[in-house]
């Protein structure tokens, strides 16, 4: 005999007869089961929706509810409980239809102990070599995580991919990723929970990084079920709801811990099998080089956008005249990218372009701010800024995005500008709003071949020049954003043109 511990296979014993569900609860229960009993079906089903059992033996014919009604109530709700049917003689073709249905096996009555045992054993090593192979449906699906992965250079992208397997292919309730701050330690960077919740994520608890380092140091599976066992994980144990399931797998490169995946159940009755923490220790091992890729890509674009604003800013320092002008003209596009209602990624598409507009003067060997105006000559020259811009940029693939806004800000709504004389919406909006942003920077800015312009000269000039030099659904906009931004920063105390 064995004694009960927390790991004990669990199951509900389902007969009328009060004497057989007393006799096997006992002899169960001695050999190391965690045994529970219900009178009929109806009472079965109130059980298995409080707990988790492995395996259910029913009786066939009961009032109220009998065992098929039972089998076919667990083949919808819950699948992965191992069925075993009890009858007598006379409807042994019930039960061989009951094991069509799903069951597992049937015993006759009157029966052997002995018999029942080894069913019920022959049962739940079926059911836990199911849990721990990996499935064909779960295969594919773990493949196309896989493709989806390995085909990202964005961390946004694979995390959200790793959570929705998570959440979808496991059956989390609440996922949570933490990353490696850069400082030893780490942060939450994803915590998220299933809309079938009814909680908060604030409701729900933290994983504490210092209890999974420690866990894992002994390099083994970490897979807990119940309050006791999971409780130690939590940096708070949440008094309210109680983890009932608790699966956490390591991010590793080259064998240093770079975060974790942490899958928590919180619905009863649910547990996370062998399955499915390898569905997910495979997914994390995927995710991490990913996610490493990610990074590295990230600092390499942080590298590279340092580099270009630092060129862009070398060129307003080209002299004392034009210091801060990529800055500022950046600043009022995205306020005019906010006005026309673009989503964030787009405004900061927006933003950064604006701050680019001007690398091209880089290419223009001459002195772009020498007083009076500039020969015919040098005004070609000029005009060539735009080509170098695009050239600058072409090379940088995660660069393409600002291009359009770089290359065609000196376009005219009326097709008169260049490089490519566009018109009207043939212009990217990107460059429409550039545009604008520009002329009014340059406007109201010293330069030395004039004084700057009051601000409302540079408003009354956009309005007028609205429908040729402009897009006119671009510049009445800017004109109400620049107003509205005007009296934000002067309550603020900030400087802004007279």
């Amino acid at each position: 005999m064995s004694h009960q511990d927390d790991d004990a296979a669990r199951i509900l014993v389902v007969d009328d007869e009060q004497v057989i569900r007393e006799i096997l609860a006992d002899f169960l229960s001695m050999e190391g089961f965690v045994v529970r009993t219900a009178a009929d079906g109806s009472e079965a089903l109130v059980e298995l929706s409080r707990t988790h059992y492995d395996l259910v033996l029913t009786d066939l014919k009961m009032p109220k509810m009998g065992g098929l009604e039972l089998l076919q109530a667990i083949q919808k709700h819950t699948p992965n409980v191992v069925t075993v049917i009890m009858t007598g003689f006379g409807t042994v073709e019930t039960a061989i239809d009951a094991m069509k249905k799903g069951a597992y096996d049937y015993i006759l009555k009157p029966f052997k102990v002995e018999e029942v045992v080894h069913t019920i054993r022959r049962g739940l090593e079926k059911q836990r070599l199911r849990a721990e192979n990996i499935r064909l449906k779960e295969a594919l699906s773990l493949y196309k995580v896989s493709e989806a992965i390995a085909s990202s250079l964005s961390l946004e992208q694979v995390l959200t991919t790793v959570v929705d397997s998570a959440l979808h292919e496991v059956g989390a309730d609440h996922v949570v990723v933490m990353l490696k701050d850069g400082h030893g330690g780490f942060y939450e960077r994803i915590n998220v929970s299933h809309e079938r919740l009814p909680y908060t994520v604030d409701e729900l608890g933290s994983l504490d990084p210092a209890a999974l380092l420690d866990f894992f140091r002994e390099d083994r599976p970490l897979r807990a079920h119940g309050r006791k066992k999971t409780a130690p994980f939590f940096l708070d144990p949440p008094e309210s709801p109680e983890c009932v399931s608790l699966v956490v797998t390591r991010l590793r490169i080259r064998g240093e811990i770079i975060g974790f995946l942490g899958a928590i159940a919180y619905t009863r009755g649910k547990r996370f099998d062998e399955g499915q923490r390898k569905l997910l220790s495979i997914v994390s091992n995927r995710a991490s080089a990913a996610i490493e890729n990610a990074r590295l890509y990230e600092d390499l674009q942080s590298t590279f956008r340092q580099t270009i604003r630092g060129l862009a800013s070398a060129i307003d320092k080209m002299d004392r005249y034009t210091a801060g002008h990529s800055e500022r003209v950046a600043g009022y596009a995205q306020v005019l990218a906010i006005k026309l209602g673009m989503g964030d990624d787009q405004q900061e598409i927006v933003r950064q372009s604006a701050l680019m507009h001007d690398i091209g003067k880089i290419g223009c060997v001459m002195n772009l701010n020498k007083p009076g105006k500039m020969s015919q000559e040098e005004y070609e020259v000029f005009k060539r800024h735009p080509d170098f811009g695009r050239d600058i940029l072409e090379p940088i693939a995660f660069l393409h995005p600002l291009i359009p806004g770089v290359y065609l800000h000196h376009e005219r709504w009326d097709g008169v500008g260049y490089p490519l004389g566009l018109k009207a919406q043939e212009i990217p909006i990107i460059a429409r709003i550039i545009s604008v942003a520009d002329t009014y920077d340059a406007m109201t800015s010293d330069r030395a071949y004039r004084k700057a312009l009051p601000h409302e000269i540079a408003v009354a000039e956009i309005e007028r020049c609205s429908g040729s030099q402009f897009d006119p659904d671009v510049a009445h906009p800017f004109v109400e954003a620049i107003e509205v931004e005007r009296e934000v920063r002067l309550e603020r105390g900030e400087r802004v043109p007279e």
